[in-house]
């Protein structure tokens, strides 16, 4: 069974702090705080006294929400519930609480299918929109609709992802909901991440990539003042935009621009989130493979692999671009290699986008369907196919 600090996190809760909140209080990583909250490690000494300031607590009361304990239960949502009987005292608390769903239903995207979450994260969703229509003016409502912001984003992406990118039209009603509710607030970063995750539909489902390449830009835009995480993933999709096109000069140029903002990005960034240091090969990698320089392509996307351990869908894309990148360079056995390995990353994820660009890679295998590894490799797909 798993060990968790249960106290901590409810502690947190009480004070009316996210992960994040707590994060930016004490200038940590929020990754950090989940580790300490998930029992994994616990706080250094050093910082004790500022966590208990912070909530407001004893040194021996601390210490009591710092013990594990061993049942995998999730704590229960005690505000959130109450909130639902008594919508018009909607809290603080209660949005940290809800805040907390949400990123527990993110950090199992990528290491589960989409459709397993897709009916818990719809009902999330479904209460913080009713939640943020009843809650108080001011700052809780505030809070309650840039949750409510996030969660249309999120279920657009799941439902894209679950469909194995087809169900364009779903995904994109919910990021145009994100956007509504992101330009009434006047918050940048929550439309610019919708912004995105529209140019992703664009791009990467319907093939439509100067709409892709003006979505890209216009999430640049929007979150150029205020995150240089948020700027810089714009960019780089703006830059894949362009590979599409067979504008190398411009993908280049724009490279470079979201390199220098990703390389700005620093904890206090409010995207910072959505940050990984393997972004800029894997979008890079992929811009060269579209532009068919395939050696340029096949190094940067081995050496994102070797990196990426923590992002399974991202990792079977970028496994499955350099599947292509080796075919097309005509080394069959490291493609088949890449492949595999992109297949096995797939069989507990199903992920979308993966999933097309394996299928991809097969049908270039066609001029070697004959080989024994290659039916072997064909064998493993069609396993998968099974499964799904």
């Amino acid at each position: 069974m798993a060990l968790k600090r249960h106290g901590l996190v409810r502690r947190r809760r009480a004070v009316g702090l996210t992960q994040e909140g707590l994060a930016e209080a004490l200038r940590v990583e929020r990754s950090t705080v989940a580790r300490w909250e998930s029992g994994k490690v616990a706080p250094q000494p050093w910082i004790r006294p500022r966590l208990a300031k912070v909530l407001q607590v004893g040194t021996d009361e601390l210490s009591e929400l710092l013990a594990v304990s061993s049942f995998d239960e999730q704590p229960i949502a005690e505000r959130t519930e109450y909130a639902m009987r008594h919508p018009s005292r909607v809290d603080l608390s209660t949005v940290a609480e809800l805040r907390d769903g949400m990123t527990a239903l993110g950090e199992r995207y990528d290491r589960v299918p989409s459709a397993t979450l897709l009916a818990r994260a719809g009902e999330h969703a479904s209460k913080v929109a009713f939640l943020a229509g009843e809650a108080p003016p001011g700052r809780v409502q505030r809070e309650m609709r840039i949750l409510q912001a996030d969660a249309a984003t999120f279920m657009g992406q799941l439902v894209w992802d679950a469909s194995q990118r087809k169900d364009h039209a779903t995904a994109r009603l919910y990021y145009a909901q994100s956007v509504d509710v992101a330009r009434h607030l006047g918050d940048p970063n929550a439309e610019g991440h919708a912004l995105l995750r529209t140019c992703y539909v664009a791009l990467y489902g319907a093939s439509a990539y100067r709409e892709g390449l003006d979505l890209a830009l216009q999430a640049a835009r929007t979150a150029r003042r205020t995150s240089h995480v948020l700027t810089g993933l714009a960019l780089l999709h703006a830059a894949e935009a362009y590979a599409y096109l067979g504008e190398a000069s411009e993908c280049e140029r724009t490279l470079a621009g979201a390199e220098r903002h990703l390389g700005q990005a620093h904890g206090a960034d409010v995207s910072h989130d959505l940050f990984s240091p393997t972004h800029f090969g894997r979008l890079a990698g992929s811009c060269y493979l579209s532009l068919g320089d395939y050696r340029k392509a096949e190094q940067l996307l081995a050496q994102t692999a070797a990196e990426l351990h923590d992002r399974r869908k991202s990792r079977a894309i970028v496994l499955g671009n350099l599947t292509l990148a080796r075919l097309r360079e005509g080394d069959l056995d490291a493609a088949l290699a890449a492949f595999n390995d992109a297949v096995s990353e797939l069989h507990g994820t199903r992920g979308g986008g993966g999933m097309n660009i394996v299928f991809r890679a097969a049908r270039e295998m066609r001029p070697w369907r004959n080989e024994p590894v290659v039916q072997d490799a064909q064998d493993r797909l069609m396993a998968l196919m099974e499964a799904t």
